[in-house]
């Protein structure tokens, strides 16, 4: 049966490219991963949704509720168990490994990932863990496009605009918002923007986002009316906010990878799951806000219209009644997410930070206005303004992505009337921790490694290139016991005028230049006295067969050669590499990526 599923396909494949141009092709696909990515999004939120009511619907909202206790560990536990024992694979950072793959892995994304985020996070966060979905589905949808297309046997380039198609999909699906998939995608994830990659992108988004509106309505995913429409004199809270909101994400970004450090620590799952629930368990009871992604919170805090309902938001935990805590209560839970946040994953949960971003952002946006409106002088800020503001700035800065931040607020919630404002936080937080952190919290584990895609056009086109693909293996390799009449008699078999030596294990040992022997090859009263061992030079340096184009150009800036010898992580010889073949490849893939 496989075998006869295989030649089908094969037949598909032979067909498609007889009659089919590729171009048109892509688009078919991309319309395919829309479909597909939208899909997944709605499955995991019904799982969600599923949990948390069977779990929470006879809670009592007047006192603690002691259960918040367990169901954050049993679902941690049960998704860890789920990751070890059946996935048995990292599916954490999902933003993180889309990058990783695009950068590292030719933008191929393992089968499993089209499906295994998706049940862990459901677990996850329906049990209580304080992370988001979002993260976990862009990971899914953006190995639906990467597998989609390794099963019609699409080049590299069309693979990463595959991954990139998946991602956009992913967030116009989940979010209801294909502007913001596609401008997501383009500052997070891809290297370049071309017409030909903008329409793929394009399709996926709006496909994503018609079939989440088809099955869930029309409405945007957070109810908002504006009470009070944005005023110019307003500007400079605006922006103050935006500070804010930058210094928040700095407070989120460098807690969550501190925490996460600790729990690098913890060797083994179950003292992680130990530690992790305890503190992830502990948070919610006292704060129970912090119970799932937090949307409800967000409904809250933005459609509230004064303290009797803001004061809901302290319902089901020790606070009830206590309204003049509000301030302090929400200031709090903006100090905890980050450990509860860090805790559920850390401790074996499965999510993203997206939700978390925008949950901080719109707490920190109330808390500036409502502490704002405490004082004579200032009180004219509308608290539910500035939330929806807030919850663009803090993304902006967490992500380090503006734009993401604009259209996905506006497009959430309806709120094209604050798009000024959104503009003017959303910039002014991610100047405010761009200061201090040059990269999002996404990317900065690859840049540690040197192992992050840009939007760099020159780093791009590098990353693109292969190590492989320009390796030269014709030169004459010789012995250091050779004597000279015997290296001339190898000189005369070959093109090249460098010859490596290597050992009887392969093990490249030095090099011989023929420059440097070029005034004693022709006398034959010599050919006995020197041996190689003798006439062979140290290369100027070497490349292993695992670095990064980058990292090989870098090298050759350093040692000013013009071929450098590969060998691998035992230092056997390979090959080498030449400046002049490395140019040659720059400039095909370049035209290649360029290519409208």
């Amino acid at each position: 049966m496989a075998g006869t599923d295989r030649s089908w396909l094969q037949r598909f494949i032979i067909w498609r490219e007889k009659h089919v141009k590729e171009k048109q092709f892509i688009l078919i696909l991309s319309f395919l991963v829309g479909i597909c990515t939208a899909t997944a999004a709605l499955i995991l939120k019904v799982l969600i949704h599923w949990i948390q009511e069977l779990l929470t619907e006879n809670f009592n909202t007047t006192e603690a509720n002691y259960l918040y206790l367990v169901y954050p560990v049993v679902g941690i536990f049960l998704a860890g168990a789920f990751v070890r024992y059946i996935v048995k694979d990292d599916i954490s950072h999902g933003v993180t490994k889309i990058l990783y793959a695009i950068s590292r892995r030719q933008s191929r994304i393992k089968r499993h990932n089209t499906w295994s985020s998706l049940i862990a996070s459901s677990i996850t966060i329906g049990f209580g863990g304080s992370v988001g979905a979002e993260a976990p589905i862009v990971l899914t949808g953006s190995a639906i496009g990467s597998n989609l297309g390794g099963i019609f046997k699409m080049e590299h380039r069309t693979l990463m605009l595959l991954v990139g198609c998946g991602a956009a999909g992913a967030v116009a699906g989940i979010f209801k918002a294909p502007i913001a998939g596609l401008v997501f995608t383009l500052e997070v994830l891809m290297i370049d923007l071309t017409m030909s990659s903008l329409l793929p992108l394009l399709i996926s988004a709006v496909t994503a986002a018609t079939v989440s509106y088809i099955v869930t309505g029309q409405e945007a995913m957070f109810k908002f009316h504006m009470d009070q429409t944005f005023e110019l004199g307003r500007i400079p809270y605006v922006i103050m906010l935006g500070i804010f909101c930058g210094l928040v994400s700095l407070y989120f970004t460098r807690a969550m990878n501190w925490v996460e450090g600790i729990f690098g620590i913890l060797k083994t799952p179950y003292r992680k799951l130990l530690v992790g629930g305890v503190m992830l368990s502990v948070l919610i009871f006292l704060f129970p806000p912090l119970y799932g992604e937090g949307y409800d919170t967000i409904e809250l805090l933005l459609n509230g219209t004064s303290n009797a309902e803001w004061d809901t938001v302290m319902n089901n935990s020790l606070f009830y009644g206590h309204g003049q805590l509000l301030l302090l209560y929400l200031m709090l839970i903006i100090l905890f997410k980050v450990f509860a946040s860090s805790a559920t994953n850390g401790g074996g949960g499965c999510g993203g930070i997206f939700a978390p971003s925008l949950y901080l952002g719109c707490i920190a946006g109330f808390v500036f206005s409502h502490f704002s409106n405490e004082f004579s002088a200032t009180a004219f800020l509308p608290e539910k303004n500035f939330a929806l503001m807030g919850m663009a700035g803090v993304m902006s800065g967490v992500m380090h992505a503006p734009l993401t931040g604009v259209f996905l607020i506006a497009e959430l919630t309806g709120g094209y009337d604050l798009f000024l404002p959104l503009m003017i936080v959303s910039v002014s937080s991610y100047l405010t921790i761009i200061v201090f952190e040059p990269h999002s919290i996404y990317s900065m584990r690859l840049a540690k490694k040197g192992e992050l895609i840009t939007h760099h056009k020159d780093k791009a086109v590098l990353t693109l290139m292969k190590m492989e693909n320009v390796v030269e293996k014709d030169f004459v390799t010789v012995r250091p016991e050779m004597d000279l009449a015997e290296l001339v008699k190898a000189i005369s078999s070959s093109h090249r005028n460098i010859f490596p030596v290597t050992d009887k294990d392969g093990v490249l040992i030095g090099i011989v230049s023929l420059d440097d022997i070029r005034n004693i090859m022709f006398r034959q009263e010599l050919y006995h006295r020197f041996t190689v061992n003798k006439l062979m030079t140290s290369a100027p340096g070497r490349l292993l067969d695992t670095d990064s184009m980058e990292q090989v150009m870098r090298t050759f800036d350093d040692t000013k050669a013009w071929n450098l010898p590969v060998v691998d992580e035992t230092g056997k010889y390979l090959g080498f590499v030449s400046k002049s073949k490395i140019f040659n490849a720059y400039r095909q893939v370049l035209v290649h990526l360029s290519d409208e």
